[in-house]
């Protein structure tokens, strides 16, 4: 529709272009959008856009909103048809069946380039976008989680932004009073730079009480709730969409406040359940553009909004501000036309505002005005549909065919295993992450099963009698040098392992959110990682049951032309059907026999142990049988079950022997261990990979536990048992060799590094 507007820049274009135009197309190079692109917006609108239409599109059309480059690939990750979800990928959170007539909301999302910069901000913002994604789809969240990944805890730098992000997590989830319980933080020279915070969240729900965001019934007003808009924030979503997330201004970050969220989400609670809302969405990137544009997207609609009836926390905010603005804690409402009212009560009764600030239209434009003047209209579907998605070409980086790469098994045979497992249990990766998951408040609401510190968490769940029978298990996890040394298995290993964490906690896995973080996408060999892990993650999803129903990718996390590891994050849920069985890593009585589950180590090849000696990632990446991977974890489930497995422990960073440690250290008890190896000993302490568990059970157990796994083809070793004696004790027996070498080392030797590696570095 031809319309006129207060901004000269509206104007058609002229064959000379006036001195507003020439501004406006240095402008939009600034503000992300690249010439073809700018070029196909004057297409599309058969004229120049103004400021306010190019900062529209600008956001809409970023990496972080559009996933231009992303998309296309993202449908190997479909969960169409599963009988298990109630709402897949394209909505504000996905959501599974669990059973009782209950529903999980849950999703995992980036902070990475905001917290970069303002470290304290940046993650705790990124725990309020999370929280308001799960609410919005009318669940309680229930619990918090984060995966982080930072430079060596030896640079300054370094050590500020780890601290100050788990500052800023433990005071935003503490605050607003939702349990921190699980997570996982890696340290790496390849994080330097590009730090990595992802939140996520798991919310309970009754099924048919799923909340949408779509803007729909035409006449129907548009709430704006919350917080005052401020000048924080705005462009951070083409913040998150450039290489150099240093080149932004600190303005660019938002201000979060976990108090003000608090009376959102039962503002909003009480709301959805007063069936007043039609349709609802956070204000997250790219603010009202984003939530308005998207809603009217998903129903086919269009919205007509006065940015003068937004209330402001600054004075002179201009439309392009207030469209654009980021600030955090506010809601964009569709109510039922003649009960806003009533919305406005009940946030008026949490202390909030609640203010009309437009309309659903069935024009299905986007049409901003400012106190009635036309300051900017455009098509939602050139906004949200038409938004370019790029082929980009992938190309195997050179790395990956270097020998030198993959020589992991080419090292010289350890002359000390003790010192090597000392050393490993001292790198901060592999160290006790006690230091940062003591900072949240992992028992609010007094529901947390199994806390922190474990394979997995979980939440109990109340029943229909009002006790508590099941549990929600939840964990983080991601490899990113496995994924670096070879990205499709590296993917597969991920969803791997974040399923064995869950298993190993008494818990069924049931569906995935991931947090894809990769370097610019731009690059063939970046864009190669990209293709291959998802294409990893979607093979082993597959092969266990887990549809992936909600996620995030972060490009552009790379500096001064080096980009991060390829890290894929997994987060996964499950359900413990019973509380009872629930299992920890902790050794638990003397006498009892240990054994693994699963397949030897085949390789030294992407652990913890070969970056130790080799002063770098080598390689290759352990390979993976997901079919034994299923039946591993299934012997394992089921002996918990059936009440033979006492404690349990999947076998990851550090290999076996930090694996065995770390139970002995939890424990407080120790082991005397004797099996025989073929090859190296090194290997087999301290290879990772595979489908390893190892398990705890009484003597009179260990023959049914045995018998389970040889009828479905799973590898069972007898390792040795659990000795007062408090020393870990292992001796291998070299097959074909009359050699029997040795580890030993007393727990409380053990502990130290183990449990003050971390409080050290940060002293």
């Amino acid at each position: 529709m031809a319309h006129e507007t207060v901004d000269e820049m509206t104007q058609s274009a002229l064959a000379e272009p006036s001195p507003e135009q020439i501004r406006a197309r240095r402008l939009y190079r600034e503000m992300g959008l690249c010439d073809e692109e700018y070029e196909r917006i004057c297409t599309i609108l058969a004229r120049e856009p103004n400021h306010v239409e190019t900062g529209v599109f600008s956001v809409m059309w970023s990496e972080h909103c559009s996933y231009k480059s992303s998309k296309r690939v993202l449908r190997l990750l479909s969960s169409a048809g599963h009988p298990r979800v109630l709402q897949g990928p394209g909505e504000n959170a996905g959501v599974i069946d669990i059973g009782d007539g209950l529903g999980l909301a849950f999703k995992m999302e980036s902070h990475n380039h905001p917290s970069a910069i303002e470290p304290f901000q940046g993650a705790a913002t990124g725990v309020g976008g999370i929280i308001r994604d799960v609410f919005t789809m009318g669940a309680r969240p229930i619990a918090l989680l984060n995966s982080l990944r930072f430079g060596p805890l030896d640079s300054e730098r370094n050590r500020y932004l780890f601290g100050h992000a788990v500052a800023g997590i433990a005071a935003y989830g503490n605050c607003v009073g939702i349990p921190t319980l699980g997570g996982e933080v890696v340290f790496d020279p390849a994080y330097t730079h590009n730090p990595l915070v992802n939140a996520m969240c798991v919310g309970l729900m009754r099924q048919g009480r799923i909340a949408r965001g779509v803007a729909s019934g035409v006449g129907n007003p548009l709430l704006l709730v919350g917080a005052k808009t401020g000048r924080d924030g705005i462009h951070g979503a083409t913040f998150a969409s450039v290489e150099d997330p240093h080149s932004r201004e600190r303005s660019a970050v938002q201000v979060g406040d976990p108090f003000m969220e608090k009376l959102l989400l039962e503002a909003c609670l009480e709301l959805l359940d007063a069936d007043v809302v039609v349709g609802i969405q956070d204000l997250g990137a790219a603010g009202l553009t984003s939530s308005s544009a998207e809603m009217a997207s998903r129903a086919g609609s269009g919205v007509e909004i006065d940015v003068a009836l937004v209330p402001c926390r600054e004075a002179d905010m201009s439309a392009y501000e207030i469209m654009l603005s980021e600030s955090q804690e506010r809601m964009l409402v569709v109510a039922r036309r003649g009960r806003e009212e009533e919305a406005q009560a009940v946030f008026t009764k949490w202390g909030l505002d609640a203010v009309v600030v437009g309309r659903v239209t069935d024009e299905k434009t986007l049409r901003i005005l400012r106190a009635g003047a036309l300051a900017a209209e455009m098509a939602v579907t050139a906004l949200v549909d038409e938004a370019p998605l790029y082929d980009r070409p992938a190309a195997r980086p050179a790395y990956l065919d270097d020998p030198q790469m993959m020589s992991a098994d080419a090292l010289p045979d350890s002359h000390n295993l003790a010192a090597d497992l000392l050393d490993l249990l001292a790198r901060p990766t592999v160290a006790s992450k006690a230091w940062v998951y003591r900072q949240y408040d992992s028992m609010v609401r007094a529901a947390t099963a199994l806390r922190p510190g474990g394979d997995a968490a979980v939440v109990a769940l109340p029943s229909l009698d009002c006790g508590f029978q099941r549990g929600v298990a939840m964990t983080t996890d991601g490899n990113g040098r496995y994924v670096y040394l070879d990205p499709r298995t590296g993917g597969m290993h991920a969803v791997a392992e974040a399923a064995r964490n869950l298993t190993c906690s008494g818990a069924r896995p049931l569906a995935v959110t991931d947090c894809l973080n990769f370097g610019n996408p731009e690059k063939a060999g970046v864009f190669y990682q990209f293709v291959e892990s998802v294409t990893g993650i979607a093979e082993a999803c597959r092969a266990l049951d887990v549809p992936v129903v909600s996620g995030n990718v972060s490009f552009y996390n790379e500096t001064n032309g080096e980009d991060i590891f390829p890290t894929p994050i997994i987060g996964m849920v499950g359900v413990a059907d019973n509380l009872d069985h629930l299992t920890t890593i902790a050794l638990k009585e003397s006498g009892n026999m240990l054994a693994l589950l699963g397949a030897a180590a085949e390789t030294l090849g992407g652990s913890e142990y070969a970056a130790l000696r080799g002063g770098r990632p080598l390689g290759p990446t352990p390979p993976i049988d997901l079919d034994l991977e299923a039946r591993t974890q299934l012997v394992c489930r089921e002996a918990i079950q059936a009440g033979w497995v006492r404690a349990a422990h999947d076998v990851s960073d550090g290999g076996l022997a930090v694996t065995l440690s770390e139970m002995c250290i939890t424990g407080d008890l120790g082991a005397d261990l004797t099996w025989e190896i073929e090859g190296r000993a090194d290997l087999a302490l301290f290879g990772e990979g595979g489908p390893r568990i190892v398990v705890e059970a009484r003597e009179a157990d260990l023959a049914a536990l045995e018998r389970s796994a040889r009828e479905r083809n799973v590898p069972f070793i007898t390792l040795g048992r659990v000795s007062e004696q408090k020393t870990l004790s292992i001796q291998l027996e070299q097959a074909q060799r009359p050699e029997t070498l040795e580890l030993s080392a007393p727990i409380v030797a053990l502990r130290e590094p183990w449990e003050e590696a971390i409080p050290w570095a940060m002293r």
